[in-house]
């Protein structure tokens, strides 16, 4: 991103349905999860901070069911409501914010400014309607060894969510229908496989999928252009949903001068 550029909203996902129940809420003793502390710090402190560090950057909104729970933070932003799963709550910021727009995760303490400026910068140059961060399984395991994450195989690459999203355009609205449909349907595999289609599903299956196929079919499905963006830092995968996540992001941040 250059300082001519206009200024890019930013959204950040916090929402969480089980409130001070959520595990690690429970874990942290606070009363929403976007709070637990990590390194003495409520982990959504830190990726306030390392938003409002990003040069191009608007002031964040924040989606939180819950926006009195982050009244003792220091830092800019603002709340907006949430809606039923993270898909609802990013049509409803759309709809709000419109396109261009950024969004990561209240989840995503090791989040650094560079990650994001080279991340934005790459999709701008793509041309896509939506660009999604991920990290190759090679560039996990040499930057990251300790962890274990959840990676998506295709034939070509093997990568896991980073957890940065830039919607560039209003086509990409059309795959949050999409994410909308799917995260509907989660629970019924036959509907998700009529919407996606048997070809893409059996080619998931026996790793004959590859990244061009995946998007090709995504944007027959919703007219728009989805591009994958590498990111050359194993620990933009790393965010906190266990117990275990918070242990080695507490390990990594130590690490870090």
């Amino acid at each position: 991103m250059t300082s001519s550029q206009q200024s890019l909203p930013v959204l950040v996902l916090a929402g969480s349905r089980d409130g001070a129940q959520d595990p690690l809420a429970r874990l942290g003793r606070v009363e929403h999860k976007a709070l637990l502390p990590v390194g003495g710090r409520p982990m959504i402190d830190r990726v306030l901070e390392t938003l409002s560090i990003t040069p191009g950057l608007e002031t964040p909104r924040v989606s939180i069911e819950a926006p009195a729970s982050l009244d003792g933070l220091q830092r800019a932003f603002s709340c907006l409501p949430t809606a039923r799963g993270p898909s609802g709550s990013v049509a409803l910021a759309v709809d709000r914010l419109g396109t261009p727009l950024l969004i990561t995760t209240a989840d995503h303490p090791l989040l650094r400014p560079e990650w994001i400026t080279s991340f934005v910068d790459r999709a701008n140059e793509t041309g896509c309607d939506l660009a999604v961060g991920v990290a190759l399984k090679s560039t996990i395991e040499r930057d990251v060894p300790p962890t274990r994450r959840t990676y998506i195989p295709l034939r070509d690459m093997e990568f896991s969510g980073c957890n940065l999203f830039l919607l560039r355009s209003e086509k990409a609205k059309a795959v949050i229908t999409l994410w909308q449909s799917l995260e509907r349907d989660r629970k019924n595999p036959l509907r998700m496989a009529r919407t996606l289609g048997l070809g893409i599903l059996f080619r998931a299956l026996f790793r004959r999928l590859t990244s061009t196929t995946l998007t090709t079919r995504i944007m027959a499905l919703t007219g728009a252009r989805v591009s994958l963006i590498p990111i050359d830092d194993g620990r933009a995968a790393v965010d906190v949903d266990k117990p275990q996540d918070l242990a080695l992001v507490e390990m990594l941040l130590a690490a870090t001068p």
